[in-house]
């Protein structure tokens, strides 16, 4: 059962697409996901899943399959009983991500929806999903909004956001739809964090980021975790992973 705190953040999530949860991830398991990134990301310096710039690794896709405590941290505590309530007892993580903004390496991102899922062929027919694609070494297609609205992210700030280090910004009230725009952009809102903070975000919810600002010296680094709420997809499509919650 949710505390008020707790029940507050869900309504929010329903209302505007979004919300802070108020627990944090602790920091010892922070630090062992920066330590676990570290390590793969030297093991795998030329691999196809890390995307570097000039020395510093910006982006990394199917984490999945590269960094064992992202199978693990959220099957516990209020993370789990959150999700449960969210999606329900037979959801899954489907795709893990990790974004940086070096300090000296930064970049921006359009205003955008996630609809991209991972999936494990993307050749077959299907009015659910169109725009296939292959991203390091994955098919990929573009989903309905029947799919996006059984789904729910998470996103780990595994560093402190602040105005200077390019944080996301969001429209509220923009995932009910692909064609929403919510309360439009003069009314977005910008997401600050302190390290463990962690925020929940329909795939539907229109958000971008900008630069970091000159002179900044922090990371801002993003673990990004994708669940649904079935294994079940139609037309016989399948996901890439699915990690089902320990019982």
């Amino acid at each position: 059962m949710l505390t008020t705190e707790q029940d507050r953040a869900s309504k929010k999530l329903a209302e505007q697409g979004f919300c802070m949860l108020p627990d944090l991830v602790p920091r010892s398991v922070i630090s062992e996901m920066l330590t676990q990134f570290e390590t793969a990301f030297i093991q795998e310096e030329k691999s196809s899943w890390a995307s570097k710039s000039r020395g510093q690794i910006y982006a990394a896709r199917n984490l999945l399959q590269h960094i064992d405590l992202v199978r693990e941290f959220w099957q516990q505590g209020f993370l789990k009983s959150f999700l449960r309530n969210e999606l329900g007892h037979g959801f899954g993580l489907v795709r893990v991500l990790y974004f940086d903004k070096p300090p000296d390496r930064t970049w921006s991102l359009m205003w955008h929806k996630d609809t991209a899922i991972a999936v494990d062929s993307n050749r077959g027919a299907s009015k659910y999903f169109s725009r296939p694609t292959v991203k390091a070494g994955v098919p990929h297609v573009v989903a309905a909004d029947e799919i996006l609205r059984q789904m729910l992210t998470l996103r780990i700030h595994l560093d402190e956001v602040t105005d200077e280090n390019g944080p996301l910004k969001v429209i509220p009230g923009s995932h009910e739809s692909s064609d929403s725009e919510g309360e439009g952009l003069v009314n977005a809102e910008t997401i600050l964090a302190v390290k463990g903070e962690v925020m929940a975000m329909r795939p539907l919810l229109t958000h971008g980021s900008g630069a970091s600002i000159e002179g900044n010296k922090r990371h801002r680094r993003i673990l990004h975790l994708e669940f649904s709420a079935t294994e079940e997809l139609p037309d016989g499509y399948q996901w890439h992973d699915f990690v089902s919650i320990s019982s």
